[in-house]
């Protein structure tokens, strides 16, 4: 007969073993989890809300090709432009509703070409009452002239456009969306998700505030001139030279029809231009960072008593209406050279990579080539998981777009140094001397307005035309006859334009510039896999 000990150490042993097999299964299901959860660099990747989920984030990196921030102007042509090349596109925009700026509101010829070449050109047209723009008219001390663009070898569709900026890009989104390989989302990216130095997506906050990520092999950051990533990216050096306060001038006619105006005033320029078929925008220039409150009635004043004298008489009575009315707004004005700082996984584009002063409207014809440019880059490339090699490929991006944007960017600080009032006699004389020169017709305003509308993106062109101006202002003051005075003057013109133009060279690169074939990264070919 078993005694009863022998059973009962039976039992005891058997739970003791279930006990310990328990264990040993756990602990290696367990580590086996962890093992499966381990990123590269060695790190666990946490568990969302307290729940592994497995390969999450190889499988989101998957179904997304490219992640922009920011659907504005840039973000939102180019989710258009990568989606019809075929790529998946993730846009986080901050806010989906339609924009209300008082600038991007003008977009150069040069610029509607490269629509065109998007297929975006049914964004600018009729259907946001978009308003064509064959050029320019300048005045200066009751003085005007008409400098139209050289578009004769063109269709005659092309010309410059002006529209409500919201109108434009709310446009350019829906079209976007119309394609099924565009994701556009309204949340808030707050911080790039790096790793090994490999940018692989964006953290944001949706729309109902929940923290949300999101990953790809390309993320490519538009979020504009307040943006907070580009120092992520990049090395930059902002300015702000001035501010813009906007007024809308309502049911008046332009002295010069469908052409943008340009007042030399004192002390900075005044610009006029159709927004739509019924109002006019008015930018008035306010030198420095701070402009007088429109709160307490000081703005106003400013304008009735300091703008308004110098206004073109046609347009004296809309803009008074404008005044009184109260709708006054601004905005600081903003440069900032593009000094890229090449990342793996990321690359900045749009305002948030480059800007020049606005008064020559030259902003959405850079962002617009810009994406002509990486699109065509882009296009050899089946697959973009080769970060690193990716990123060597693109850093031909930024001497293959120099053409284009250096000669915006310098015509763009150039100009408004020359347009704006100065006590400096030889300053003074470089204004005259710029307003005579484009007043001679011919080359002399053929060749700058070609510089400026974005059709002959030469920087040298725009350097001899500069300097012509000045060497055409010294002449001036050699007739009829030379003194030791003016010549001391005209010396010091050329000294004064070369103060203006040689550090905007510098800060775009004179290599980059004018001899961009010299450099290596001119001639990069596609990653081969």
């Amino acid at each position: 007969m078993v005694s009863y000990e022998y059973v009962l150490g039976g039992v005891l042993a058997s739970l003791l073993g279930s006990v310990f097999f328990m264990i040993i299964t756990s602990t290696f299901s367990a580590k086996k989890k962890v093992e499966d959860f381990k990123s590269d660099n060695g790190f666990v990747r946490m568990p969302q809300n307290g729940v592994f989920q497995p390969e999450m984030e190889e499988e989101e990196e998957k179904s997304t090709d490219v992640v922009i921030v920011g659907a504005g102007v840039a973000g939102a042509a180019l989710a258009y432009t990568l989606a019809k090349e075929g790529r998946r596109v993730h846009v986080i925009e901050r806010d989906l509703s339609e924009p209300d700026r008082i600038v991007g509101e003008l977009l150069q010829p040069g610029g509607y070409l490269k629509l065109i070449e998007l297929g975006l050109e049914d964004c600018a047209n009729e259907s946001i009452d978009a308003q064509k723009v064959f050029g320019y008219a300048l005045y200066k001390d009751g003085k005007d002239t008409k400098l139209s663009y050289p578009l004769e070898q063109y269709s005659s569709d092309v010309a410059g456009r002006s529209f409500h900026n919201g109108r434009f890009i709310q446009r350019m989104r829906e079209k976007a969306t119309t394609l099924s390989n565009v994701k556009l989302e309204q949340g808030s990216v707050t911080t790039l998700i790096e790793e090994k130095g490999i940018v692989k997506g964006v953290i944001y906050k949706n729309k109902a505030g929940e923290e949300m990520r999101t990953y790809a092999p390309l993320t490519i950051v538009c979020d504009g001139c307040f943006s907070n990533l580009r120092k992520s990216l990049s090395d930059p050096k902002v300015e702000s030279p001035s501010c813009f306060v906007g007024l809308v001038l309502e049911n008046c006619d332009l002295p010069h029809a469908n052409h943008g105006h340009v007042i030399l005033g004192d002390p900075s320029p005044i610009l006029f231009y159709p927004i739509s078929s019924t109002e006019i925008r008015c930018l008035v220039d306010v030198p420095g960072t701070k402009v007088p409150s429109v709160a307490s009635g000081e703005m106003a004043n400013y304008l009735r008593t300091v703008v308004a004298p110098q206004v073109p008489p046609q347009l004296y009575n809309a803009f008074m209406v404008a005044v009184e009315k109260g709708n006054i707004r601004s905005m600081q004005n903003k440069s900032m050279a593009a000094n890229p700082v090449p990342t793996p996984g990321a690359i900045l584009l749009g305002d948030s990579f480059n800007m020049r002063h606005p008064l020559t409207g030259g902003g959405m014809t850079v962002a617009l080539s810009d994406i002509v440019l990486l699109r065509d880059l882009l296009r050899p490339l089946h697959d973009l998981n080769d970060a690193p090699a990716l990123c060597n490929y693109l850093e031909s991006f930024y001497t293959l777009r120099k053409p284009v944007s250096s000669t915006i960017n310098t015509l763009a600080g150039a100009l408004y140094k020359v347009f704006c009032a100065s006590p400096d006699p030889a300053r003074q004389e470089m204004r005259e001397a710029c307003f005579g020169y484009l007043s001679l017709g011919g080359i002399c305003s053929y060749g700058p307005v070609s510089l400026l509308s974005g059709l002959n993106p030469r920087p040298l062109h725009l350097f001899l035309h500069f300097f012509a101006v000045a060497i055409y202002g010294v002449g001036r003051l050699m007739l009829p006859f030379p003194s030791p005075q003016r010549t001391w003057l005209g010396f010091r013109l050329i000294l004064s334009a070369s103060g203006i133009i040689f550090p905007i060279i510098k800060g775009e690169g004179i290599r980059q510039m004018f001899f961009p074939a010299t450099v290596p990264a001119y001639y990069r070919s596609p990653p081969v896999h």
